[in-house]
């Protein structure tokens, strides 16, 4: 039996076999890239020696794969000789993460990221079976731990049916757009953004580039911002907030997508003295991603 035979709940004892299994990589925070991704966000590019924004860490450490090992995603093709399970499920999307901020990671240093698999979790969905697989990246620098996130990935039968409609999204009715917040920002990200990111996280999922895949084989009604990305947004949208704080921890959860020229709102409110809850909204006002920053307490 090949992989590909396997259940797609992925719940027998093959595929459990994959949790505690480790993947070891080193990179270098390249200041070039930093300042790719500093003129693409429209932000300050920090310097050698400054500690990298957060979310800044998904830049680096990413798998390079040979142009023939991949696969009509644009995804490196799974197989057994892979870190993460070849599950018989063919869309892959990261759905949240919980990440918490040890201590600056600078620029120009160099870093090893440990993987470890810790769950792999089959459920069941409205569009079908899907399954969860539960990493733990820890990147440590100088011998010492820098950042430790757990990362969810959810693996999802393909479907013929459209998730999302191909017409353009109706307007947003004016009181779910006005939705409260104490500290809102609104931006519409375009290809060029959505290109820009991809090229600089080597991220060649088709969805975020190729408009007639994203349409007519995976039923979006448009290309998909990255959840990364929008996460990212979300923690410098905290640190606006809240300048000259520090961020000891941040979680996020993808709720629905969000599509490229659509508009997107980033809210932040406070709950309580140390801790923002925030959500990024679609254009009807519903709320595509959910997040809580933690800062360090003052004094």
């Amino acid at each position: 039996m090949t992989a590909n035979d396997r259940t797609s709940l992925a719940d027998d004892p093959w595929c459990q076999a994959w949790v505690g299994r480790e993947e070891r990589a080193v990179a270098a925070i390249a200041p070039e890239a930093v300042a790719a991704l500093a003129a693409t966000l429209d932000r300050p590019a920090p310097r050698a020696g400054d500690a990298l924004p957060p979310g800044w860490q998904w830049l680096f450490f990413n798998p390079v794969a040979a142009q023939a090992e991949l696969g009509d995603d644009g995804h490196p093709v799974r197989t057994p000789q892979g870190f993460l399970p070849p599950l018989a499920l063919p869309r892959r999307m990261w759905a949240g993460s919980r990440i918490r901020y040890l201590a600056p990671l600078p620029v120009g240093a160099t870093a090893t990221r440990v993987s470890r698999i810790e769950r792999v979790t089959p459920k069941a969905g409205r569009s079908g079976g899907m399954c969860f697989v539960t990493v733990t990246h820890r990147i440590a620098s100088a011998g010492r731990d820098r950042i430790v996130e757990e990362q969810d990935i959810v693996y999802r039968e393909a479907s013929s049916a459209a998730v999302a409609s191909t017409a353009p999204a109706a307007p947003a009715a004016p009181d779910a757009v006005a939705e409260p917040a104490r500290w809102r920002r609104a931006l519409r990200p375009d290809p060029v953004l959505l290109f820009r990111y991809s090229a600089l996280t080597f991220n060649g999922h088709r969805i975020h580039y190729d408009r007639p895949y994203a349409r007519e084989v995976e039923h979006y009604r448009d290309l998909v911002v990255h959840g990364p990305l929008t996460a990212t947004l979300l923690q410098a949208h905290a640190l606006d907030a809240w300048p000259g704080r520090t961020l000891d921890a941040f979680e996020f959860k993808g709720l629905q997508p969000l599509f490229v020229d659509e508009p997107l709102a980033l809210c932040a409110d406070p709950d309580g003295a140390d801790r923002l809850v925030l959500r990024a909204l679609a254009p009807d006002g519903a709320t595509a991603m959910r997040a809580t920053a933690l800062f360090h307490p003052r004094g």
